[in-house]
């Protein structure tokens, strides 16, 4: 019966076969997978078809800049999960019949810059989900040549750079009821008569006539359409077709209409206040004046711009601002790249109804704000942004200049200040200073009487925290982000203890290198925090405590080279988004725990493949959610083997201390008939005695035996060792192997000794190996027998050996000195002129 998991042979060669032709089809795929089985990129490659290989799911398909030429009948049936479809610059002439026949999924058809010259009439059959068609360029004359009637999911059609000559719309266009977005830029449309937008009865549509040289549009053309956007850019040869356009424009409704030139075309010249009349027949909510050269001054401006909801000017000229009638409806003002050298209050505060003022992008030109601006009275969003200004704002000024503002944007200006003092409460709300030098912003407390405060951005704006205080009166505020500053000490300390409301908290590239724990201590609503680009080595195990509303974390491109394990206790439960990428890890055993953390939070950290190893450098590069951690783990057999091995090694260590005397001993008995010819007869016997009992052996050994008849040389280390020499190497060569006998002077001091113990253990050793050698015992008087049997080994020698006695008395002294004299004479050779010596005497 099988078994789950056993893989019989009759199951095995199948299965070998589909993967080895699923290996050879992906083989033979030319294009990039960016992503596999659904996406594919195929540019350029000099593709004539579908390429091989690509499978049948794939979803997001690129065959741009290749040679397709024809699309004939089911010409994509290889991939019928198509959503989107790339044919740019694919050389397409025809489009035969179901040519996209099985694509029900298809949303998105881009087929730029193809010279089309033959489009079957079920062309674009079964596109039945096509949203947005993009046929730029692709030599289209004629709008009731494109057969799209029956595409009633359509919301974008793009036809621009064509060569449309009418805007009549064929009556198919009355099914397209999705469609929100349609452009007719650059074709040939030079006139609009009644009737061409029928099919658009009462609909919210963008439409595109932007670069036609359109010299008539017929009165009520545009009568019950109802536009989001109308766009007529660069549509107008001079400026009198377009006051003639506009007047034949009454009864249009549009959210937006945008009118002017663009920067590489002739311009409008010679612009009066009269082209612009035929407004005052319009319904519209914006009007966008763009590009129109010669209008310097705003009085230069139809009156008709005064029942408009918002008025944008972008890129003209304009100088001056005149004052507005106090009877205008303009509620939303921009003066976008104009030429304006101060923010024109006094001609603005006339606009009782206006709500947002913006005078951005004029570069070096804007420069002065009044200090004492008294601009319009319900004016509540004020951008100035991407000017030039050179200004010290004082709070209570602007408080009562403009006592209803809760949006200011000074950002991207040159230099502003503020000044500590403060009376009262701004109804500020938002507040956009980044990338503007503040002075003395961070010495001082500069927003104490912005109590009421929800967002600041200081970003880049060259403060140096200084004061604890910096942030004094901000009770209220929500986001803060002051990237790109200092703080003093570069650490976080108590400066942001009164934002106990703070929500997002951006801190990166402020050259931050600690925090301390009290830093956030106060923050304990904080949602998001941004400490990226800075300097941090690690934090603190206290820097999470009171954070237990954080979701967002940011700390990439630090120095960080781990976390602690009482880091990673801390983070708070809450925590949904953790960056720690581009920092300095160390991936050594030590941070084991760090390292199996990180392989256990693929969802919550982010970027993770450049989360790498610094160190060690065999690590180097290494990505921490590939760290093997088996690198760090040792099996319990090679821990007992070098456990085992250590203990042998410090026991063999010990011993050798220890036995150290003896083992040299061992190596010279190893190697002593190599020396032992070289040594002999050097002396006729080695003394070995105490140094305590050196009067004794200088008495009655040396003065007795080395002068009298015979005469034998002895070997005292007093006097024969060599100097410079290790003693236990004078003990062997000097002594042992040098000599014929050994005489140990066995005394109480004697038996104290460790030298001389090991002396007299070398020297039994010594006879047994060598038997010419003989060891001669002298027991002194007054030696206690009791000690003499504590030494075990010397105590069996006198048992069973002859050893002398010697006692402090004549007749002994001399019955022991012809005993000793007869053992030195046995086994002595005399040499030719000891004998004449001896016949002398």
């Amino acid at each position: 019966m099988p078994g789950g998991g056993v893989l019989y042979p009759q199951m095995f060669f199948p299965l070998l076969v589909l993967f080895w032709s699923q290996w050879r089809t992906r083989g033979l795929i030319p294009c990039v997978e960016v992503i596999p089985g659904s996406i594919y990129r195929c540019m350029e490659l000099n593709l004539s078809g579908i390429p091989p290989g690509i499978p049948n799911t794939t979803e997001n398909l690129d065959l741009s800049f290749n040679l397709l030429k024809n699309l004939t009948f089911n010409y994509f049936s290889l991939v019928p999960a198509l959503r989107f479809l790339d044919l740019t610059r694919c050389g397409i002439q025809r489009i035969e019949d179901n040519a996209f026949m099985g694509l029900y999924n298809l949303s998105v058809l881009i087929l730029t810059a193809n010279p089309i010259q033959f489009l079957g009439p079920r062309a674009f059959h079964d596109l039945m989900s096509l949203q947005k068609l993009i046929a730029v360029e692709t030599n289209i004359s004629r709008l009731d040549s494109l057969p799209i009637g029956h595409l009633t999911a359509l919301q974008e059609l793009n036809l621009s750079n064509n060569h449309i000559n009418s805007l009549r719309l064929p009556e198919y266009f009355s099914q397209l009821i999705a469609l929100r977005f349609m452009s007719f830029q650059s074709n040939k449309i030079s006139a609009i008569s009644a009737g061409d937008l029928d099919g658009f009865q009462s609909r919210n549509l963008t439409l595109v006539l932007s670069k036609n040289i359109i010299k008539y549009i017929e009165l009520n053309s545009f009568s019950g359409v109802y536009f989001q956007e109308l766009s007529l850019r660069g549509c107008f040869e001079t400026s009198a077709h377009m006051q003639t356009s506009l007047q034949n424009l009454s009864g249009l409704h549009a959210n937006r209409l945008v009118l002017g030139a663009y920067r590489n075309a002739d311009r409008l010249e010679d612009f009066s206040k009269d082209h612009l009349d035929g407004l005052c027949h319009m319904c519209l909510q914006e009007i966008a004046l763009v590009q129109i050269s010669s209008l310097y001054r705003t009085d230069s401006l139809s009156d008709c711009l005064n029942n408009i909801h918002s008025v944008r000017l972008v890129n003209t000229d304009i100088e001056q601002v005149s004052p507005f009638p106090e009877n205008s409806s303009i509620h939303h003002l921009e003066i976008n790249n104009c030429r304006l050298r101060g923010v024109p209050a006094e001609s603005l505060s006339s606009l009782k109804e206006l709500r947002v003022l913006r005078i951005t992008k004029s570069g070096r030109f804007l420069t002065r704000f009044a200090e004492d601006f008294n601009g319009p009275p319900n004016l509540e969003i004020l951008d100035l942004s991407e000017n030039s200004l050179v200004v010290s704002f004082a709070w209570s000024s602007l408080m009562e200049g403009l006592p209803n503002l809760k949006h200011l944007n000074l950002s991207f200006n040159s230099k502003i200040t503020f000044p500590p003092e403060c009376s009262g409460v701004s109804k500020l709300e938002y507040l956009d200073l980044r990338h503007t030098n503040l002075g003395n912003t961070g010495a001082l407390p500069s927003f104490l009487c912005l109590g009421n405060l929800v967002y600041l951005d200081i970003s880049h704006t060259r403060i140096h925290i200084v004061t604890e205080c910096s942030f004094c009166g901000l009770d209220n505020l929500r986001v803060l982000k002051m990237a790109g500053n200092t703080f003093e000490g570069h650490e976080l300390a108590g400066n942001f203890k009164n934002l106990t409301k703070l929500h997002i908290l951006d801190i990166s590239s402020c050259q931050v290198k600690h925090v301390t724990p009290v830093a956030l201590a106060h923050l304990r609503d904080l949602r998001e925090l941004n400490i990226s680009h800075n300097n941090l080595l690690s934090l603190d195990a206290e820097f999470f405590m009171h954070l237990r509303a954080l979701t967002t974390l940011d700390l990439h491109s630090n120095q960080l080279a781990t976390l602690t394990e009482q880091v990673l206790e801390n983070l708070p439960t809450s925590l949904k988004y953790l960056d720690l990428s581009w920092n300095l890890f160390d991936c050594s055993c030590v941070h084991l725990v760090f390292l199996r953390w990180t392989k256990k939070q693929k969802d919550l950290l982010q970027h993770v493949r450049y989360m790498v190893c610094h160190s060690p450098v065999d690590l180097k590069d290494t990505h921490l959610i590939n760290f093997d951690l088996s690198y760090c783990q040792v099996s319990k057999t090679t821990v007992a083997v070098s456990v085992t091995t250590f203990l042998v090694l410090v026991l063999f260590v010990v011993l050798v201390y220890k036995y150290y005397f003896y083992l040299y001993y061992m190596v010279v008995l190893l190697s002593r008939d190599q020396v032992s010819t070289e040594k002999e007869n050097i002396y006729d016997a080695f003394v070995i005695y105490s140094s305590e009992d050196q009067e004794w052996v200088t008495r009655e050994l040396e003065e007795t035996l080395e002068v009298g008849v015979p005469r034998f040389r002895l070997c005292l280390y007093y006097r024969d060792f060599v100097p410079g020499v290790s003693i236990i190497t004078n003990i062997i060569k000097e002594g042992f192997q040098s000599s014929r006998k050994v005489i140990a002077v066995v005394s109480p001091h004697f038996l104290e000794s460790r030298w001389c113990n090991f002396e007299l253990e070398v020297a039994q050793s010594w006879q047994l190996l060598d038997s010419k050698a003989s060891l001669v015992l002298v027991v002194l008087e007054g030696v206690d027998n009791a000690v003499v049997r504590q030494k075990l080994g010397l105590f069996r020698y006198l048992r069973r050996n002859t050893y002398l006695v010697w006692r402090d008395r004549e007749l002994n002294r001399h019955m022991f000195l012809r005993q000793l004299k007869s053992a030195l004479l046995e086994g002595k050779t005399w040499t030719e002129e000891e004998l004449k010596l001896m016949l002398t005497n």
